[in-house]
């Protein structure tokens, strides 16, 4: 399945029925009066979030979502049906944007959760509605109300426990692959991972969701290499695990390109729970992984964990530090919640 993580729709709520302008005609009922029932309300368009999806794969041939109209009044004082509400379900992690992207309309989070986002148009009145003792035969009436309408952007942000940061090559989809159930992409060549990858941690009975994201060179907020548009991806990780190639010329300048990039992003990236991890320990002897593992330690003020996620060497011990901090940091369950926008 191909990953799409925002597309732009076009949305227009029902508009409301007409009412009705008749009078009653029976043979027994020389006056019979108005008779014109109302016009059916228009349909609403609702939000849903839900499981079992990660992408907005469905959007991208499917752009325009217009709601059913309400039915016309009906002699007889019928009122005419309300039009059926339409449902768009979208995954966990979606945000609705206004057109320009500047604001955000609506967050969706927790499974279950749906929002009326724009509403259906009033039905019209019936001449039934108009008579009054002075005005016994109303011929007048009133059109449906239209509904709404607006282009709006979906961006979705995969909900993960924890993100994997580091520049490419740094061993990312290695270790993804090492410790969940995830067949991410891996080669010897930089940009290996172009699309964001979820995975899930099983440790010691405990459940942890891990996204790995493509890697980031310096300028990447600028737009170079992929950018950092998949950052957005890690806005909602509780922790980062920032992964540096322990073969690079100097891992400290790796790591703080990163961080910079971070920096340079914004939305709080770089105020998370991280934890450092020198990787590919096995290609370095092990006088010199200490050596590095030190410099790096004294350059960032952080405890820095070697690993080889080929061998295994460092996993357990990672891993436990990474279950641990995960329940420090977990939040309270929240309920799923229907609301107007």
């Amino acid at each position: 399945m191909k990953f799409i993580d925002q597309c732009k729709i076009y949305l227009s709520s029902g508009q409301g029925g007409d009412g009705c302008v008749s009078f009653r005609r029976e043979k027994f009922a020389e006056y019979g009066g108005p008779d014109g029932g109302n016009g059916g309300r228009g349909a609403d368009i609702v939000f849903e979030c839900v499981e079992g999806l990660n992408t907005l794969i469905d959007f991208r041939y499917s752009q325009h979502f217009r709601a059913p109209r309400g039915t016309h009044g009906m002699g007889q004082d019928r009122f005419g049906a309300a039009g059926e509400t339409l449902t768009i379900k979208v995954p966990a992690g979606t945000q609705v944007l206004s057109e320009d992207k500047e604001h955000v309309l609506a967050d969706f989070t927790i499974p279950g959760e749906k929002r009326v986002f724009l509403k259906g148009g009033d039905g019209g009145r019936g001449n039934a509605t108009f008579k009054t003792s002075t005005n016994r035969a109303p011929r007048q009436h009133t059109p449906g109300y239209p509904g709404e309408e607006a282009w709006v952007w979906l961006r979705l942000k995969l909900i993960a426990d924890v993100g994997l940061l580091g520049m490419p090559n740094a061993g990312k989809s290695t270790f993804l692959n090492a410790i969940s159930n995830a067949r991410a992409k891996v080669g010897d060549y930089p940009f290996t991972t172009l699309k964001p990858q979820l995975g899930v941690l099983r440790h010691k009975g405990t459940e942890v969701v891990i996204a790995d994201i493509p890697g980031l060179i310096a300028g990447a907020a600028d737009g170079v290499g992929i950018g950092d548009r998949f950052l957005g991806h890690i806005e909602r990780c509780r922790i980062l695990v920032h992964l540096v190639d322990g073969t690079a010329d100097s891992p400290t300048t790796a790591y703080r390109t990163v961080r910079e990039e971070l920096e340079s992003y914004g939305a709080n990236l770089k105020d998370k729970a991280e934890l450092v991890v020198l990787s590919k320990s096995d290609a370095l002897d092990p006088g010199q992984a200490s050596r590095r593992r030190s410099a790096l330690e004294r350059a960032i003020g952080k405890p820095v964990y070697m690993l080889s996620s080929l061998t295994g060497d460092g996993l357990e011990a990672l891993l436990d530090q990474l279950i641990g901090l995960s329940a420090k940091t977990a939040p309270e369950k929240a309920a799923a919640v229907w609301s107007p926008l």
